[in-house]
């Protein structure tokens, strides 16, 4: 029987480069969601969450723990640190959450060339970290660290509010910009974009069971890795943070991160384009 981190053989290098692709794609890529107006219709507000596409798939058609944690940790550089914000604590439960999310669902893919399986593997990662974002905040209003902000036209319940609000990020955000491009890109990418690496696509006839991904050891770690991320955000709502700064450095700043996170992007393109023709990788 075939385990999980048995999907992918690659190099050091090459982990690094995915490591760095997903981290300034994704790190763009948020840049350009702060610049999308929000529209509110009614009590319902529709916004761009983010464009969990990306992550989801370079984990997909990469190593999906690499790519999970590339797109967090881009999420912190280029969307906090570079814009002159760090909200400590705070900050480490959306890297977790996010992090485990885009790591599950890229665990959910063993065939790439399956729609079904990457359509479910993408709603599911970003059902996932909905998820957890909401039970959070429901926690933080019960435990009294958060004031209820209420919604006009909803009940006065913290319940319906982050139901209101998870369902709309999951359908909204969720379908529009994580399941249909997902679907577009995995299978037109998938065999054609791995050379770039100087590795071979992923083994479509390696099947992996239900029982694999729900191992008890990746289960217990999965609520681990929660439950860390619930305690931190608690931690920092109660002003218990270790490390949080931040400075007014002006809008035009969000153009420089954008920059940066651009040209990071075409540097990693360039050195893999330069080494696709070195042959591919054996794996290590």
């Amino acid at each position: 029987m075939a385990y999980i981190n048995q999907r992918y053989v690659l190099t050091q290098s090459q982990k690094m480069m995915v490591f760095i692709l997903s981290m300034s794609l994704y790190g763009l890529s948020n840049m350009i969601t702060e610049l999308i107006p929000e529209v509110r219709i009614g009590p319902i507000e529709f916004s761009v969450e983010y464009f969990a596409f990306i992550p989801l798939t370079l984990c997909i058609l990469f190593h999906p723990l690499y790519a999970a944690i590339g797109a967090s940790l881009g999420e912190v550089i280029f969307g906090e640190i570079m814009l002159g914000q760090f909200g400590g604590l705070g900050e480490l439960e959306k890297f977790l959450a996010f992090s485990l999310a885009m790591f599950i669902a890229g665990s959910l893919v063993n065939d790439p060339k399956n729609k079904r399986q990457v359509g479910i593997a993408a709603i599911t990662g970003v059902a996932i970290h909905q998820l957890i974002s909401s039970l959070v905040d429901v926690g933080k209003v019960w435990i009294g660290l958060e004031e209820l902000e209420a919604v006009p036209g909803l009940a006065e319940s913290v319940l319906v509010i982050e139901g209101v609000s998870f369902l709309n990020d999951v359908l909204f955000s969720g379908i529009l910009f994580a399941l249909l491009p997902t679907l577009y890109l995995v299978p037109r990418l998938y065999g054609k974009i791995e050379p770039l690496l100087g590795m071979k696509p992923r083994d479509r006839s390696v099947h992996y069971s239900i029982g694999d991904i729900l191992a008890p050891r990746i289960v217990i770690g999965a609520i681990f890795i929660a439950a860390f991320a619930f305690i931190a955000e608690f931690l920092a709502e109660a002003d218990i943070n270790i490390v949080e700064w931040e400075m007014e450095l002006g809008d035009s700043f969000v153009w420089i991160s954008m920059g940066v996170a651009g040209v990071v992007a075409l540097i990693t393109v360039l050195y893999m384009l330069m080494n696709k023709n070195k042959g591919v990788s054996k794996g290590g």
